[in-house]
């Protein structure tokens, strides 16, 4: 049996850790890890920004590293993957105003695969309309979008992650353990039920 794709969907500015961390350990998992970019290519790159929470109202940003994208948006088919993964930062929100990235996002909740979003991600999910009587959990600031679309916010630690379904939200990187531990079990089909961690 060959390893599960997974169609991670980032851009300019997407948060370097929510980019790399997930990317690398699932690699390393030996999964099949496309990332991609509206309107670049596989060899090209994305800016990534670190956000940090230093005691201020919200997050503060840097500039990241430099993430090498490994396959070409305009050429993937989202029929050959098995499941979506979407970072956080500051790409999901222009990200949402591309059709074929909605598009694109609606295709793995129409055929019910798993996904993924951390932090900002919740942006995404929230323009395609996927995520009605859901419960998504997403950076605070979200939680207006993820309420407008339909969803119950899930309010809870920064370091923990919810599933529902096939879905797994968690609100910023101190979550990569619960939500990536989350996803490979619903990638895995371990999870029938709603798990909160």
């Amino acid at each position: 049996m060959s390893a599960k794709k997974i169609l991670m969907i980032t851009g300019d500015f997407t948060e370097d850790y929510e980019t790399m961390v997930p990317y690398q350990a699932l690699l390393a998992m030996g999964y099949d890890v496309d990332a991609v970019c509206p309107g670049k290519k596989a060899g090209e790159t994305v800016a990534t920004s670190i956000h940090d929470f230093e005691g201020d109202q919200t997050y503060t940003e840097k500039r990241g590293h430099n993430f090498t994208l490994n396959a070409s948006f305009a050429e993937v088919s989202v029929e050959e993957y098995d499941a979506l993964l979407i970072p956080g930062g500051r790409a999901p929100e222009y990200l949402r105003l591309d059709d074929k990235v909605i598009a694109a996002v609606r295709h793995f909740f129409d055929a019910n695969k798993p996904a993924a979003a951390i932090c900002h991600g919740a942006q995404l999910l929230s323009a395609a309309r996927v995520i009605e009587g859901r419960t998504v959990s997403a950076y605070p600031a979200c939680r207006p979008e993820v309420e407008l679309a339909g969803a119950s916010y899930a309010d809870i630690a920064i370091d923990g992650a919810v599933t529902d379904g096939n879905l797994v939200t968690a609100p910023a990187w101190p979550a990569h353990p619960a939500w990536l531990k989350q996803f490979v079990a619903v990638l895995e089909g371990r999870v029938a039920a709603d798990i909160a961690a």
